[in-house]
């Protein structure tokens, strides 16, 4: 191995040790414990180190929403691949999507609440963002035409945002999401009656 590539391994080691400790501390303690000095202190690094790899918060917190995307395509993809029929296929992908914005809500808010420099619904959004996007495609396109999917699925995937949000601050009671689901999946895949 050349020094050269050492270094560079070295170095992708040490950015995966900041966004880590980042998204950890922000599950622990909320986005507001995460700074720069903080993580330098968690990571044994000194703040500088952190600067070599991220400009600040902001970035690290982007560097977060990507990998939780790729949480997020995962989990939905396991869904979608394990239910039979689109109805089932889409309550499916609505239950994990909630379920992931209630079990991870520091990430979730890094991926989908907090303002990151990221380029969403765009050809330059990073992989991981369009995979994710493209799980929820794959679900929502078997309900309607090929030149509608796209806004179909960004229709879904507000409805599912909202009810998620609304759901976590308290503002919609979680004894009915069931329900509100059932209804919403109901809507999309052209049938009546509730989950």
């Amino acid at each position: 191995m050349t020094i050269q590539t050492r270094r560079e391994r070295e170095r992708a080691e040490r950015r995966r040790l900041i966004v880590t400790a980042a998204r950890e501390l922000a599950e622990a303690e909320g986005w507001d414990a995460v700074t720069t000095r903080r993580l330098a202190a968690e990571i044994e690094y000194s703040q500088p180190v952190l600067y070599s790899h991220f400009k600040g918060k902001d970035a690290i917190m982007a560097a977060v929403a990507v990998d939780g995307c790729v949480d997020m395509a995962r989990e939905l993809r396991q869904a979608r691949a394990s239910a039979r029929g689109t109805r089932e296929s889409l309550l499916a992908v609505a239950r994990t999507y909630t379920s992931f914005a209630r079990r991870r809500p520091a990430l979730y808010d890094a991926m989908f609440t907090h303002l990151v420099d990221l380029p969403f619904a765009t050809p330059q959004a990073p992989p991981p963002l369009q995979e994710a996007f493209g799980e929820l495609r794959a679900v929502v396109a078997p309900t309607t035409t090929e030149e509608d999917a796209g806004f179909l699925t960004e229709t879904f995937w507000a409805a599912l945002h909202g009810l998620a949000t609304l759901m976590r601050s308290g503002r919609l009671p979680e004894g009915t999401h069931e329900r509100r689901l059932g209804l919403l999946v109901d809507r999309f895949a052209g049938t009546r009656g509730a989950a």
